[in-house]
């Protein structure tokens, strides 16, 4: 497939783009040139104009565009992190949604986080039980860029999943945080992802999409292979996909 990522010259985009040339043809979105040699086309998700440059002519698409993240246990924020994230999160993915379905392109694949949960929890039991609580601005409208999913699924027909992804991380810095954990926010823990890990999910995601119609569904995504704060069995269950950098330590 050729596959457009949006936003694929940030930090996700850049360590999973070398696991998803090997299967597909990727092109990239972005203000900032790819630091892999793939097809780019300069640009932002919230011009429309440059969405049907980037759009055109390709299968299916995967947003990792990001601005001001934050973790889900804060409330602190300030225009620059209002603006950023409604920007990112909401408008932009809305015009990204809207336009692929215009030029038939009606399955991707966006990046969620688990911060749209409150992540002062123990225990995530299960995707569509745990509500979008948190406490934080990015959370929020990460969230709301799920309803935004939900909402094109269900009047435009289009499969769409939301990867509800844990502390991504480049190979050596994941090693360095397996064998050397620090502690984050409330919980104390942070299970942090493996880079290949992070782009199998994706790929099996974006296989996912091409089935059926109308679809949305949403996953967690972590580098917690006992399952000790994250229920994994959806995403083992429908992606046949579960952690295995662990294998490496």
């Amino acid at each position: 497939m050729k596959v457009l990522l949006a936003g694929g010259s940030g930090m996700v985009g850049t360590f999973i783009t070398p696991y998803l040339m090997k299967h597909h043809e990727i092109r990239v979105l972005d203000p900032v040139a790819p630091a892999q040699d793939v097809e780019y086309v300069p640009g932002s998700m919230t011009n429309p104009d440059d969405l049907r440059r980037a759009l055109d002519g390709v299968d299916s698409f995967i947003d990792v565009a990001m601005l001001s993240p934050q973790g889900g246990s804060v409330t602190t924020q300030n225009e620059k992190i209002i603006s950023d994230n409604y920007q990112v999160n909401c408008q932009g993915l809305h015009l990204l949604l809207y336009i692929a379905q215009e030029m038939g392109v009606k399955n991707g694949v966006y990046t969620s986080t688990m911060s749209v949960h409150y992540r002062g929890r123990d225990r995530y039991p299960n995707e569509d039980e745990v509500p979008l609580d948190t406490p934080s601005a990015y959370g929020l409208t990460k969230g709301f860029g799920e309803l935004i999913c939900r909402y094109f699924t269900r009047w435009f027909d289009m499969n769409l999943i939301a990867l509800r992804i844990t502390g991504p991380r480049p190979r050596e810095r994941w090693l360095d945080e397996r064998r050397n954990p620090p502690e984050y926010g409330i919980s104390g823990k942070l299970y942090v992802t493996d880079e290949e890990d992070l782009a199998n999910a994706y790929l099996a995601s974006l296989e996912r999409v091409q089935i059926g119609n109308g679809l949305f569904d949403a996953y967690f995504i972590a580098g917690d292979e006992h399952g000790e704060e994250m229920n994994l069995s959806k995403a083992m269950r429908d992606l046949s996909w579960e952690p295995h950098a662990q294998d490496l330590l």
